[in-house]
């Protein structure tokens, strides 16, 4: 488990492969995210790439200024279906695309994108629909 965001940094900008790989696959409270999204803001990103963060914790993160960091909470698979529909309205079409790209997009939230107005994400909603109703 990681303790402190101090313990975060470290093992992010470590050398060493495992630390790294913890940085992205332990578990952190609640209080431990928000501290390095709070002190730490270039590492908000490497936030969204852990494995375990906390819905509450991409709640924050789906509305960041950062296109990139959205665009990595758009492509994580536990997103609610709340969440999903605020990142179907993003004004970055990558951020759209990413979800639409979601193996756990939500069909209602596919049947929007489907319609939306950059061909590189409607056609990737609609590739995922006719996939899964193909599989039915």
């Amino acid at each position: 488990m990681i303790r402190s965001a101090e313990e975060f940094v470290r093992l992010r900008t470590s050398q060493i492969p495992a630390e790294q790989e913890r940085a992205g696959s332990d578990d952190a409270p609640v209080d431990v995210w928000l501290a390095v999204i709070k002190q730490y803001p270039d590492l908000r990103e490497w936030v969204a790439h852990n494995k375990t963060v906390p819905l509450e914790v991409l709640d924050r993160l789906a509305n960041d200024p950062s296109t990139a960091v959205r665009f990595t909470v758009a492509g994580k698979r536990k997103l609610s279906h709340e969440l999903q529909r605020a990142l179907m309205r993003d004004s970055d079409s990558s951020v759209r695309h990413a979800l639409a790209c979601n193996a756990k997009c939500d069909a209602t939230v596919l049947a929007v994108l489907a319609s939306d107005e950059e061909p590189f994400v409607s056609d990737a909603a609609k590739k995922k629909l006719e996939v899964r109703s193909g599989a039915l």
